[in-house]
Parts: C-alpha cells; sequence; structure tokens
C-alpha cells in the first residue's frame, strides 16, 4: 500500500508526539476529536506523559524517554540559555539531548503502529514517521502546532531574524531552517532506517515529503492565514484546546487572591525559566512593584520559585489556562505555540518573553497583529523593559481591544471537526 493512499477496513490510528506538553497536547486533543467521530485513536508519547493523557481518556502507547527529564537537565537548561538561539548551534546540542533516547523512541513507535492503519506524526518528526509509514505500508499525515514549511509570506520559525526582509529572504529562511531541522536528526533516521532495511535518507527527501504528505496546520488561520505558495495538501484547521478541564475549580486560597483585587497579570515561562529561575522570578517581583500590578506567577517545569512571596502575588503550581487566562489582565509567558494560542482564545494581551526556536517567532506575529508589545527576548529581559511591556499590556485600549475581538473569533474555530474532516480525506471513513 501506498503511504499517501487510503486505508479501508478497520480505522485504528497511531498518533506519534514527543517534545513539551505544548507539542503533547494538541495531539491528546486529536486523539479525543478522532474517538468520538468513531477512530480508534492511540497516542504514541514519552513515558513522562502516561498519567497526563490517560486522565483524558485516550489510548496511550508510552515511549522510552523522559523529555521532562532531558530538558531539565544541566544539557537542557543550557540549550534553553545558550543553544536555541543560534541554528547552527542548536544541532549539536539537540543532537547531545536526544542522543540517549532517540532510537529506543523511534523503535517504539513502529511497535505502536504494527496495528494501526494510518499515522499521524508531529511535522519535525516527519523523517522518522515516514520511515514506520514506509516500511508498514500505512498511510500518513503530518501535524504541527507551529508552521513548519517555506513561505515568502513571513520568516521561518526558529529563524534568529524575526523581522520580513522580503519574500525570497522568507522562503530561504524556511528552507535553512528545515535544513538545521534534518541535521538535528540526521544520523539517528539513517540509522533507524538501515535497521528497517530501507534506503538512506536527505536533507532534499525530507523537504519533499513535508510538501507532500498532508499535513494539519494546528493554529488560527486568524493569524495565519495560509500563504498562497503552501500546498493546497496543508490544511490550516486551528488550535485544538484542551476543553476536558473546563469543571476545574480553583483552590480557596485562589479564588479568594483573584476577588480581592483588579485582575493579575500572569507569569509562567513552562520548562524556560532556564539556569537561575530565581533570578527570574525575582525580576518578575522587582517589575510588578514598579507598576502596582498584582501578579500570579505560574511555578512550572522550569521551577519558577520564590522564597518570600509578597501580598500582591500569587504562586501557583499548575492550573489550565483556559480557565486562568481570561481572568487575567495580561499573560506573559515564553511564546510556546499552545500557551500563545490559549492567550489568542483568552482575548487578553500576550508579552513574550522568548527564550528558544519558534518562540520568537510567536512573539513576532502577536505583535505584529497589535495583540501584545514587541517581545522581550530572555537574554535582554530586565525589571524596566519588562514594567513598561506590562504597562502596556494593561492600558493601551487599543491593544485590548484588539485582544477581546480576537480572541471572539479564535473560540469560533471549530479545529476538531475540520481536523476529522481532513483524516476522513485522507484516511476514510470509520469501521461502523
Amino acid at each position: 500500500m501506498n503511504i499517501f493512499g487510503k486505508v479501508v477496513g478497520d480505522m485504528n490510528i497511531t498518533i506519534f508526539a514527543a517534545g513539551s506538553r505544548g507539542d503533547i497536547q494538541p495531539c491528546v486533543v486529536l486523539a479525543r476529536g478522532l474517538q468520538k467521530a468513531g477512530y480508534r485513536a492511540t497516542l504514541a508519547a514519552p513515558e513522562d506523559f502516561t498519567d497526563f493523557v490517560q486522565g483524558h481518556g485516550v489510548d496511550f502507547y508510552p515511549l522510552r524517554g523522559d523529555v521532562q527529564k532531558i530538558m531539565a537537565s544541566d544539557t537542557g537548561r543550557e540549550f534553553m540559555e545558550k543553544g536555541g538561539g543560534n541554528p547552527l548551534k542548536s544541532v549539536f546540542a539537540v543532537r547531545k539531548m536526544i542522543a540517549p533516547v532517540v532510537l529506543d523512541m523511534a523503535s517504539d513507535v513502529y511497535e505502536a503502529c504494527r496495528e494501526a492503519d494510518g499515522l499521524i506524526c508531529l511535522g519535525v518528526f516527519s523523517a522518522f514517521g515516514v520511515s514506520v509509514a514506509e516500511s508498514l505500508g500505512i498511510p500518513m499525515l503530518n501535524i504541527e502546532p507551529t508552521p513548519l514549511l517555506p513561505t515568502r509570506a513571513f520568516p521561518a520559525a526558529s529563524w534568529p531574524i524575526q523581522k520580513s526582509m522580503g519574500g525570497l529572504h522568507n522562503y530561504l529562511s524556511g528552507v535553512l531552517m528545515l535544513d538545521v531541522v534534518w541535521l538535528w536528526y540526521r544520523p539517528f533516521v539513517n540509522e533507524f532506517r538501515k535497521r528497517l532495511g530501507l534506503s538512506m535518507y536527505n536533507a532534499s527527501r525530507f523537504l519533499h515529503t513535508l510538501k507532500t504528505i498532508p499535513m494539519l496546520g494546528a493554529y488560527s488561520p486568524g493569524l495565519i492565514p495560509h500563504p498562497r505558495d503552501w500546498p493546497e495538501s496543508l490544511h490550516i484547521i486551528g488550535s485544538l484546546y484542551l476543553d476536558s478541564q473546563a469543571d476545574w475549580q480553583p483552590s480557596p486560597e485562589l479564588e479568594a487572591f483573584l476577588e480581592a483585587g483588579k485582575p493579575p497579570v500572569y507569569f509562567g515561562f513552562g520548562s524556560m525559566a532556564g539556569e537561575t529561575p530565581e533570578q527570574l522570578a525575582g525580576l518578575v517581583l522587582e517589575a510588578l512593584a514598579r507598576t502596582g500590578q498584582r501578579g500570579l506567577l505560574l511555578t512550572g517545569w522550569g521551577g519558577l520559585c520564590l522564597e518570600s512571596i509578597p501580598e500582591n502575588v500569587f504562586m501557583l503550581e499548575t492550573a489550565p489556562h483556559s480557565w486562568l487566562f481570561p481572568r487575567m489582565a495580561a499573560v506573559v509567558h515564553h511564546g510556546g505555540a499552545g500557551t500563545t494560542a490559549e492567550g489568542l482564545r483568552a482575548g487578553v494581551p500576550s508579552i513574550i518573553v522568548p527564550f528558544i526556536l519558534d518562540q520568537p517567532f510567536w512573539g513576532a506575529r502577536i505583535h505584529a497583529a497589535g495583540l501584545g508589545p514587541k517581545p522581550i527576548p530572555h537574554k535582554n529581559l530586565n525589571a524596566d523593559n519588562l514594567a513598561e511591556a506590562i504597562k502596556t499590556a494593561v492600558s493601551d485600549t487599543r491593544m485590548i481591544q484588539t485582544a477581546r475581538e480576537f480572541g471572539e473569533i479564535v473560540r469560533t474555530e471549530d479545529s476538531i471537526t475540520n481536523a476529522v474532516n481532513v483524516v476522513r480525506r485522507y484516511f476514510g471513513e470509520p469501521s461502523t
């Protein structure tokens, strides 16, 4: 069976995802949507996401490798601090981080797909996914929460220059960044293909498969309309939001804090707090003091923490962004695709402090759309520029109104239905 063909018979679909929660969560949402549509969907993801995935009623195939542990390691923190801003340096950093686990993970994906009739794969791992699909003779779709294909419309995500310098520059940045992504995985992909008895892969084949295998673009078409130079097989479906925690209840302490004054400013950097999370937390407190705003700090993977908490600040280990963000005056975060999407849906201004990879891209897109102040790269962050950004986000009436109106638009996007329709088009109807 050709990997671009349609399957018949039982509809068992494996979804392969790895990375941070921002990479896994859209795939959980997709799996739930496919299950409701009559498909059997299994999410193959790193084993440290077992509780998260199964807690949302999704069949799970654990992959060897703890991504959170890797990102929290010295190597991971060094990458977040220094290795993510330079594409060439990122090649060696990423290889060093993933070398202990990537081939085990790829082998586990193969096992997870043995009984599958189709594979949906995160686009950055497409070279591994297409190897599995080719070996097993099953069709494949890609999915990405961040634009991946080159275009003349805007610079590539993860490209150091997030200012449009013309169509040629934008397109070449996309080609070069895909070359970098390929270099991250090249030795591991070809070792994996060798084990499967497949021919060797190269950069041109990687780019070709990304352009020809259908892809789900899991981001808002309101923020990123379909560029004219993208293939019709790339379907922008809207962001995939996790709403199964709609009945989540805050603690009495959190509820009391929110009711005690005006909406606070949210701060959360996920796994990106870097090598000195205490210093970052102290900087946040100083900026809040200068603006007179109340703040809510989410600790996240990165261990953002404070020894002494002032009365105008609330520390919280975890809470659904879908519940929390609409209750904020503004949200300050690292610019991960998932967190950015939640800020858009909440309809409040976002202040993005990008660290690595696609985060500067999202910061630039948010600012260009009038949905937040100019992003502040983490290496340039200080109490002065953070305080100025906060003042702008909570007082610029045009920005506040633009964010509110955009949130209303985003909340009408039916991404699940769109995704299921694309799967039906390429994989066929589920069995009855």
